[in-house]
């Protein structure tokens, strides 16, 4: 377990010039453009031993896990669960996700992989990895089809769906907030809980790398279950730091090390960033980087709430009425600032994000300002490009 009584040394020029790659990167994302779902394709493949370009692939997985192995359906069974795809939850990049209901008259959730989706690699790294877990903060993988083109997941369903549809723009002129702090509050412990279990529960650790509030599912309770595990690494326990020749994750979540080594190693730690930031979303109501504001100081969620630590909470943030609240969000807010540290090292692991979680506010350091802070908007009539000012 990491102690945050005492940090590092500070990063040096090398580290400063590595971020100024980090900035451009970021500048990047802020524009929408490209460096999303970022996968790294071969690395998976020797983790999990299997020829996944072969239709083999599947029987060697079965014959490896046995009865631990979810169940297999055929394409026709999907059909039929689905009522030839009738009702439809959601769509992404991946494809699409449809409610279904299992012959047992349970509702599932089929999620359909697009046809031009890779060779398959991301479908069986995803069945591999969420195989091996058993947590009420992972999703149940029930079943899976594999049909050459033809590829399903069968999850349980949540009859809430995602996260991201109760967080943002919550708390604005336009829409007051949909979730009490309370329930933010469970939902954040949750989601630690799951990562917490994928990182240290696990006889062989999973690192996520794709932690956001669309891949948090929620329950008739707001229980939250750890979703989609497509971009999922598995490494033994016993490695803190793991090798990868790309980047992978959702713009926005990215710890700065998955993109820039300079920064230091890839790890659970890069797992923590993400939490760190999707939190921060959830107490902001909003995206962390949002050009639409009308102050530039406040663009960086993460920069301005750092900033406003030792002001009262409930002048600027929503819900916000009591002692209660503001202690579960002055909380929240501590504990993810020491998640998204921009050294993995200075972020505390999940394990130590559950102590601070479920201790006493005063017990909490306030952490320091992450090294990159606020990006600076450029006026639309020169460009739309938003650079990123270092601490």
């Amino acid at each position: 377990m990491n102690s945050l009584a005492g940090y590092e040394k500070k990063p040096d020029v090398s580290l400063i010039t590595g971020f100024g790659i980090a900035g451009a990167v970021i500048a990047g994302i802020l524009l929408g453009m490209g460096f999303l779902c970022l996968k790294q394709r071969k690395e998976n493949s020797v983790h999990l031993s299997l020829p996944i370009n072969h239709n083999g692939s599947i029987e060697a997985f079965i014959k490896k896990y046995g009865c631990l192995a979810p169940k297999r359906y055929s394409y026709i069974d999907i059909k039929k669960m689905t009522n030839k795809f009738k009702d439809k939850l959601g769509q992404g990049g991946y494809g699409s996700v449809y409610k279904g209901k299992l012959p047992d008259g349970r509702l599932v959730a089929v999620k359909v992989l697009s046809e031009s989706k890779g060779n398959g690699e991301e479908f069986m790294n995803e069945v591999a990895s969420i195989s091996r877990t058993s947590h009420v903060n992972i999703v149940t993988l029930l079943g899976f089809c594999y049909e050459i083109s033809k590829r399903a997941l069968v999850y349980e369903f949540m009859p809430h769906g995602s996260l991201d549809k109760f967080i943002y723009n919550q708390g604005s002129m336009n829409q007051p907030r949909q979730l009490e702090w309370k329930t933010l509050y469970d939902i954040a412990l949750g989601i630690a809980r799951g990562l917490e279990y994928l990182h240290q529960g696990c006889n062989t650790r999973i690192l996520h790398f794709d932690i956001k509030p669309h891949n948090i599912l929620l329950d008739e309770s707001f229980g939250p279950k750890i979703s989609d595990f497509g971009l999922s690494k598995l490494c033994e326990r016993k490695d803190s730091i793991i090798s990868m020749t790309g980047a992978r994750g959702t713009a926005g979540y990215i710890a700065p090390e998955v993109f820039c080594r300079n920064f230091g190693g890839v790890s659970h730690k890069s797992d923590v960033y993400s939490y760190g930031m999707m939190v921060l979303e959830m107490v902001g109501g909003r995206k962390n980087i949002d050009v639409e504001v009308s102050q530039t100081s406040e663009i960086y969620f993460p920069s301005w709430v750092y900033k406003h630590l030792d002001q009262p909470l409930d002048s600027s943030l929503d819900g916000v009425t009591g002692e209660e609240e503001e202690e579960i969000t002055r909380k929240l807010i501590v504990v993810s600032l020491w998640c998204i540290q921009t050294i993995p090292s200075d972020r505390p692991s999940m394990t130590k994000v559950l102590e601070m979680l479920t201790g006493s506010l005063q017990s909490l350091a306030i952490p320091p300002r992450p090294f990159v802070t606020s990006p600076v908007r450029v006026p639309k009539a020169s460009s739309t490009t938003l650079s990123l000012t270092l601490a």
